[in-house]
């Protein structure tokens, strides 16, 4: 089923409506035009006007496939499981029939009765929900009465007719105890959050969800809440909730614990799931994964060009993306080209970070900043914006370092080719092994083609101009040095983690091209460096100990602690010098060797770890294997072969398709 054009567009708050309430508190609305089979009229049963005011005030003009299909099932009392493609509209799709549950009893809820959940894997996701629910309820009058009360410290009063009180429960931001008296003052009966903290306030006696009210859960991105390990939660906020309920689980993929979930938690589910599909040459029908409006894309390059072909790709687009996601593997990563970005890429981009070490109101307060940027705009980021979120107006997707998990590809590229606006999303792989991941994602229905146009060609000249430009910043400001090391060593053992081991190994990797695309002085001590003969120095004749901190306390700190340093050294190596004899001198040169002998078995315990590491990654698997079905099983091997295959040939040429990108509407 192709996609729809409108795809994604749910999520996106729409603006204030300017046209009149009528005076039973709905709002005049355009004309939808003739009832067609796909327009939100042709449902049965009909929605409420008040919805189509809100569908229609916000340019929806026709229900997407996913959301058509769960309006016509999950209004109905029958669970769902719905896998769509990313951007496909899921949202809408399951606060709408929410929404009408909710609405259709003759009585409201009593007070602190909870009639629904939604659980949201983020933060960021779940204030997206929220915030699109109020722009929904904000058509239904004897609701948007009542959200005024939200804002203030007054108590809820009674209603006699039902009506939408969301809350919002994220952790972090907020304390347990204060969402809890948000909960008594206000007496929602929608409750939208992460796991934690909705599992925090359940648990409180004032909060209820008995049968004889709770109406409906729903779990977006059902395979991501158990993939960052919310199973516990989850099972706790299950054991609140009553057996009778309406389940929605909703996600771009559903994995074999989904799958696990299924079975126990809904009764009788009706599975929608919605497809794209393409035709190639030859009237070949291939199925993808992502919109039509997305173009992805790979380039070839090595590590220490990747930055400025980045560079290249942002001054060359046209038009100029506004929007730009950026793609790392790890937190530290992103903290540190996040630091030393600024002044490198083209003027009149403004760079923003979001990774999951920010504290969370510096998380907010960035991911608003882009969201609401008015000027060309760029998020580095980690997978904790892979998933689930729809930025407005994504034009550029490029990941720097490919995903440690392939499913995340798809995600990642999904943040751009939004609501039927054209995309690119682009994967900078390095030469040699790496390029096998375009043959995996060929086996895993993923097709991308080589990056033609716009033409990305990095001299080695640019790429060392654009590395020294890093390297001057953190000779002038050790944090930026300690930074820079870090970094590059948590970048080392998330490579080491990936799922394709056989594609990526850090065997294979040219050290001193990393150390320039990372713009290090210095690389740092690793066990995986041992026994390699690669130069740390990387001939640059930097002394690394005479970088200062730019903060002069920091520095001045730094010096004293030196000083001490260098007189206890001179004090153990020049025994003899100051008259203790040549037995202090032996002791001095048996207590460096046993020092030296401490480090050596320091190195030797760091590759044990990495051993153990591979022995469970290896054990996880083999369990993963046993609770395959022999259909999971032979998919398995075919995959390994074909891994295998690419490993050894890694000869493979890709076929651009026909369709370039041709810049963004």
């Amino acid at each position: 089923m192709a996609e729809d054009s409108q795809a994604g567009r749910d999520k996106h708050a729409p603006p204030p409506p300017s046209t009149p309430k009528r005076q039973d508190g709905a709002r005049n609305t355009k004309d939808f035009g003739q009832k067609g089979p796909r327009s939100w009229e042709a449902l049965t049963p009909s929605l409420a006007q008040w919805i189509l005011d809100y569908l229609s005030s916000s340019g929806f003009e026709h229900p997407t496939p996913v959301q058509k299909s769960c309006l016509e099932i999950f209004r109905g009392n029958k669970d769902v499981v719905v896998e769509a493609v990313t951007g496909s509209g899921k949202t809408l799709a399951f606060l709408i029939p929410v929404v009408e549950k909710l609405l259709r009893d003759t009585e409201p809820a009593k007070r602190h009765h909870v009639q629904a959940i939604i659980i949201s894997p983020t933060r960021e996701l779940a204030g997206q929900i929220y915030n699109v629910l109020l722009s929904l309820i904000k058509f239904h009058a004897p609701s948007e009465e009542l959200l005024s009360f939200a804002k203030s410290d007054e108590k809820r009063p009674a209603t006699t007719t039902p009506v939408i009180i969301p809350q919002l429960l994220v952790g972090g931001t907020t304390k347990a105890a204060v969402d809890l008296s948000h909960f008594l003052r206000l007496s929602p009966n929608i409750l939208i959050g992460t796991p934690g903290r909705l599992a925090e306030l359940l648990a409180s006696p004032y909060v209820k969800a008995p049968a004889s009210s709770f109406e409906v859960l729903i779990m977006d991105e059902a395979d991501r809440l158990l993939d960052l390990g919310f199973s516990n939660e989850l099972t706790r906020i299950l054991g609140y909730l009553p057996k009778q309920r309406r389940t929605g689980l909703f996600s771009a993929s559903l994995s074999d614990a989904v799958e696990k979930l299924i079975t126990v938690g809904l009764l009788y589910p009706h599975k929608i799931t919605v497809r794209v599909r393409s035709i190639k040459d030859g009237g070949i029908i291939q199925e993808r994964k992502t919109p039509m409006s997305l173009q992805m894309s790979y380039l070839i390059t090595p590590t220490s060009h990747k930055l400025p072909a980045l560079c290249q790709l942002l001054e060359k687009l046209d038009p100029r993306p506004q929007r730009s996601i950026i793609f790392f593997s790890t937190c530290f990563a992103v903290k540190y080209f996040s630091r030393v970005l600024h002044g490198l890429l083209p003027p009149g981009f403004s760079i923003n970070s979001l990774h999951g070490k920010l504290e969370p109101q510096v998380r907010e307060r960035n991911f608003e900043r882009f969201v609401s940027a008015t000027s060309p705009a760029i998020l580095l980021t980690t997978d904790i914006a892979a998933r689930g979120l729809d930025i407005p107006q994504v034009d550029l997707v490029v990941q720097h370092d490919p995903p440690t998990d392939t499913k995340v590809f798809i995600h990642r590229c999904g943040r751009a080719g939004r609501a039927g606006r054209r995309g690119l999303a682009v994967i900078m792989l390095q030469p040699g092994r790496e390029e096998g991941y375009i043959q995996l994602l060929e086996v895993r229905q993923t097709p991308i083609a080589p990056l033609l146009k716009p033409a990305i060609e990095v001299s080695d000249a640019e790429a060392e101009k654009f590395s020294a430009g890093i390297r001057a910043q953190a000779q002038v400001d050790r944090e930026v040095f300690q930074l820079a090391q870090r970094a590059f060593v948590s970048w080392a053992r998330s490579y080491i983690e990936h799922q394709a081991s056989s594609i990526f190994r850090i065997a294979d990797l040219d050290w001193l091209d990393l150390a320039r695309g990372w713009g290090l002085v210095e690389l740092p001590k690793m066990p995986e460096l041992k026994r390699l003969d690669v130069d740390r120095s990387l001939g640059l004749g930097i002394d690394t100990e005479l970088i200062p901190f730019k903060d002069k306390a920091r520095e001045d700190k730094r010096q004293v602690e030196l000083e001490v340093w260098k007189k206890e050294k001179a004090a153990r190596s020049g025994m003899q010098s100051i008259g203790l004899g040549p037995e202090g001198a032996e002791a001095a040169a048996e207590r460096k060797r046993k020092k030296n002998d401490a480090w050596s078995a320091k190195h030797e315990q760091e590759d044990t770890k990495v051993a153990r590491r591979e022995k469970k990654r290896r054990k996880k698997e083999a369990v993963r294997y046993n609770e395959m079905t022999e259909k999971e099983k032979e998919e398995f091997k075919k995959l390994n072969e074909m891994i295998e295959q690419v490993r050894k040939t890694n000869e493979t040429l890709v076929e651009p398709e026909d369709d370039e990108f041709e810049g963004f509407d």
